[in-house]
């Protein structure tokens, strides 16, 4: 049998489910269903995008959750007629009154945020594209190897510089963007350094906790977070995620710095070798930016030239992952020069391509004056391109004065809608790359890409509001209720730590996060809110770090592994060498929950 994917049509799938909805409606009509029914409706559609998107047979995620919006309309209607109308005949309705008392929130912002959780969502659209313009100033490759340069090469502090920021940046802005910067800012250290590849796949991997886990002490970067914060406002704020997550992000942060240290101890950068693209290499990723409208690592630039390179390509690779740059890699294995330019232009710069050629020929010739020449040459053309980058990185900066600014207005008052302080960080900060239309474009498609992975989310929030209009979530609080009761606070918040983790690892931990924070909106004492929330913030973020698929996240990193450094690389092997730092976490968030439980009963 063929282990190749099928892709089962979405015109079918949604065509079929528009007929299901028919069905339904008329039937729904006659017979009142039970709301169970919809539960099941929607349960089906959350793990329909685990084993549609795992198995050979997939469905476009897209397709699925917009397709399945109405059936679970149609069977909603079904539920609703049944509270609302029940003996009544259809053709004595005012209709039109019903139909303007239902639309009604739909014309407000309001009720368009109980629904789809708008501000949310819309925030997350600004803020995609206020990071993706950041992104272009390279301003975490230039603080990386500022870092690299001031501790002498040394590899392990560098990393804890990087990992650090990147931590502390994803408590505000879009984690999904900052582990895209991070690990290729990460491998391009890492190779440089000569370290194995097995180390270099770790380190991505653990990427996704420092961008979900170590970056949970804020609700604003994290989508999940900003939903938990938006289903419990107003008991969820700021000193809130300070308080409860703060401690749990810095402890992840020391368990992934343990893991990694012991990978990299002892390794180094030869900084008095180090190639002259990888001196500057904000500088070259800013140019490569504003030449060619694509920035590409020397990884992702060679497959991409994969035909050009011809039967060499393999060795070059092998090359690059020792750490020796792209130029120098081409001339040892011998590729002939007629093909190197032209991947040299299209790599950097068309007009440095004669110049960086004869450098690299002259490295490797080992003819210094000639090669000294060439840097010359070229060290003055990247000291007008850091002079460009240096002013778009202060416009950038500057940038976080607006969009802080309104973070603050929102945390005293809430009428203020958060997605105005990241469409204002965006608005500052296009000023940077305003006069690169390469860049630019750029910025703006990298936004696009990313927020479509996003657009699936609304018909499940619009499906996991209308199961709470049902009632359904108030069997899920008594639950937890009874659970206090019998077994005490502490235990089901650890059970809730458990069950967000083990959720989140097959599905995504956005969805995870609107489904079991709902369950929390009866509880009454504050303490025991804060502890839940905080369990289960901690569950999800962890457990979408365990697979491949559980947050965006881990689909980032994984693409990434596949596509640039091991092809067969699979889900089993993600899951085998995640499992030991995700165990570690666990138990520390183990100590972290009782103790917080045993402090909240000596508070009183």
């Amino acid at each position: 049998m063929s282990s190749e994917t099928v892709e089962i049509s979405s015109t079918k799938f949604v065509g079929g489910c528009l007929a299901a909805a028919a069905a339904l409606f008329f039937w729904g009509s006659a017979v009142a269903f039970p709301s169970w029914f919809l539960a099941v409706e929607v349960m089906a559609t959350i793990l329909g995008l685990f084993l549609f998107g795992s198995m050979k047979y997939r469905i476009d995620k897209n397709a699925l959750t917009y397709g399945m919006t109405p059936v679970i309309l149609a069977t909603f209607w079904s539920c609703w007629r049944a509270a609302n109308l029940p003996d009544t005949p259809l053709g004595g309705v005012d209709w039109g009154g019903r139909l303007r008392d239902m639309a009604g929130p739909l014309l407000t912002f309001r009720g368009l945020d109980d629904l789809f959780h708008a501000d949310t969502m819309l925030f997350i659209l600004g803020l995609t594209f206020f990071v993706a313009v950041i992104a272009q100033t390279r301003l975490l490759e230039s603080v990386s190897f500022n870092v690299l340069q001031r501790t002498g090469g040394r590899i392990v502090p560098t990393v804890a510089a990087l990992t650090a920021l990147v931590s502390i940046a994803s408590g505000i802005l879009d984690g999904v963007s900052m582990i895209g910067l991070m690990i290729r800012t990460l491998v391009i250290l890492l190779f440089l350094a000569k370290a194995a590849e097995e180390t270099v796949i770790y380190a991505v991997m653990v990427s996704t906790i420092v961008t979900t886990v170590c970056g949970m002490w804020l609700a604003y970067g994290e989508p999940p977070n900003l939903i938990m914060k938006a289903n419990l406002h107003p008991h969820l704020d700021n000193a809130f995620f300070l308080r409860y997550c703060l401690p749990a992000a810095v402890g992840s942060y020391a368990i992934v710095f343990f893991n990694v240290r012991r990978r990299l101890k002892g390794k180094s950068v030869n900084l008095a070798k180090l190639d002259i693209l990888d001196r500057h290499t904000a500088d070259v990723r800013f140019l490569q930016a504003s030449r060619h409208g694509e920035v590409h690592t020397p990884m992702e630039f060679l497959e991409g030239h994969r035909e050009t390179v011809g039967s060499h390509h393999d060795a070059v690779v092998k090359r690059l992952h020792q750490g020796v740059p792209l130029g120098e890699a081409l001339v040892n294995e011998r590729v002939p020069r007629e093909k190197r330019l032209p991947l040299l232009g299209a790599y950097l710069d068309e007009k440095l391509a004669e110049t960086l050629d004869d450098y690299y020929v002259h490295v490797y010739g080992r003819n210094d004056h000639k090669a000294d020449e060439s840097v010359v040459h070229l060290g003055k053309t990247l000291d007008h391109v850091r002079r460009a980058r240096v002013r778009a990185q202060w416009i950038g900066t500057l940038s976080f004065l607006p969009f802080m600014g309104l973070l603050i207005v929102h945390a005293f008052n809430h009428e203020v809608p958060l997605f105005l302080a990241s469409f204002a960080g965006f608005a500052a900060a296009a000023a940077a790359v305003a006069a690169i239309p390469k860049m630019r474009r750029l910025a703006l498609k990298e936004a696009v890409l990313e927020y479509k992975e996003y657009l699936f989310l609304l018909p499940l929030f619009l499906s996991i509001s209308l199961l709470q209009r049902t009632g359904f979530f108030n069997i899920i609080a008594q639950l937890l209720h009874l659970g206090v009761e019998k077994v005490g606070v502490a235990a089901v918040a650890y059970g809730q730590f458990w069950f967000a983790t083990i959720l989140s690892a097959i599905l995504d931990n956005n969805i995870v996060a609107d489904f079991t924070s709902r369950a929390l909106l009866d509880i009454k004492d504050l303490g025991v809110l804060h502890l839940f929330a905080m369990a289960q913030i901690a569950g999800y973020a962890l457990g979408g770090c365990w697979t491949h698929i559980g947050s965006a996240q881990s689909v980032v990193a994984y693409a990434f592994i596949q596509r640039e450094i091991d092809d067969r690389y699979t889900p089993f092997q993600w899951i085998k060498a995640m499992t030991g730092v995700i165990l570690q976490i666990s138990v520390f968030m183990t100590f972290l929950i009782y103790g917080e439980s045993l402090l909240m009963k000596w508070l009183g």
